[in-house]
């Protein structure tokens, strides 16, 4: 097997940079605002002075004492709830942003994901099949689905939050797209069904996270389940022509698992690359942001 493993980050892109990072925190920019908010990953020191932190940010996301998953946007100058952003980087996305939306960090958009649409564009641009059928599962609001679209592809989107489809919908309104396949359910239970039914994807694109519910409180540990899941993609990805992203956010994970766990579920890997996608601050450090494992048969 031809095996690369690699560290990748995105390239120059206009509408995004990381300031810096430090004390468990990421100061980045979003277009024309600047956004603090809490970075696990982040065990080093801020190279900037706090001070200049709160002088450059529009908005900082304060935990709660008592349950530091959750807490709430504190605006500290003034700037919309909503607003757009653009990777051009050839997609052509315009991806929604939104600091009202839930009680969590996220505002829409993982930055570093960047490296994986440029993937799929690439590789679906160079599929031997005219139109490849193509699986998102936790989809999330649909930059991948819309890259992929954007590439040729007849999408599938699945999540399990009614309201992140209805984001990706205006994600893909917003990008030029059109007729995206919209699921709200729980992936593994949509995948079983698939698979009864003898249906096959030409690319599936995994993104699960750490921990989730689905739409009827489907418990999902991704430590638990994800070999499981893996075996059921195994047998809906078309055996002739086709490719799998596997991206995964642990701390406890290497690259080195993923690539264990498609070696043993997967036949006939080809053209495999894994390793760990981070995004480099304007101070020169380096923040990890997830691991990946991808393959395709041309």
């Amino acid at each position: 097997m031809n095996e690369s493993i690699l560290s990748l980050c995105p390239g120059p892109w206009q509408d995004y940079e990381l300031i810096d990072t430090g004390g468990f925190e990421k100061l980045e920019r979003f277009g024309e605002f600047i956004l603090s908010r809490p970075e696990p990953q982040a065990i080093w020191d801020k190279t900037l002075l706090e001070a200049e932190w709160r002088n450059l940010a529009h908005a900082h996301f304060a935990k709660e004492k008592s349950n530091p998953e959750k807490g709430n946007w504190e605006q500290l100058k003034k700037m919309p709830h909503n607003w757009t952003i653009e990777y051009a980087n050839p997609e052509g996305l315009k991806l929604k942003l939104n600091l009202a939306q839930t009680s969590f960090k996220h505002i829409g958009l993982f930055p570093e994901q960047a490296v994986n649409w440029d993937y799929l564009f690439k590789t679906i641009k160079r599929s031997p099949v005219a139109k490849p059928k193509v699986l998102n599962l936790f989809a999330y609001t649909g930059a991948a689905s819309v890259a992929a679209k954007a590439a040729g592809a007849d999408v599938t989107h699945l999540d399990s939050v009614k309201q992140v489809v209805t984001w990706s919908r205006h994600n893909m309104e917003s990008s030029g797209q059109s007729d995206i396949r919209w699921m709200v359910d729980d992936a593994m239970k949509f995948i079983k069904r698939e698979a009864r039914r003898g249906n096959k994807y030409n690319g599936i694109i995994l993104d699960p996270p750490a921990y989730g519910r689905g739409p009827d409180g489907e418990k999902w540990v991704l430590e638990e389940q994800i070999n499981e899941m893996l075996k059921v993609c195994a047998e809906i990805l078309d055996p002739k022509d086709h490719f799998l992203l596997l991206n995964m956010y642990s701390l406890s994970f290497s690259s080195l698992i993923a690539a264990n766990l498609i070696n043993t579920t997967f036949k006939n890997v080809q053209n495999a690359e894994h390793g760990e996608l981070y995004l480099q601050d304007n101070q020169n450090k380096k923040l990890p942001l997830g691991i990946f494992f991808r393959f395709s048969s041309y």
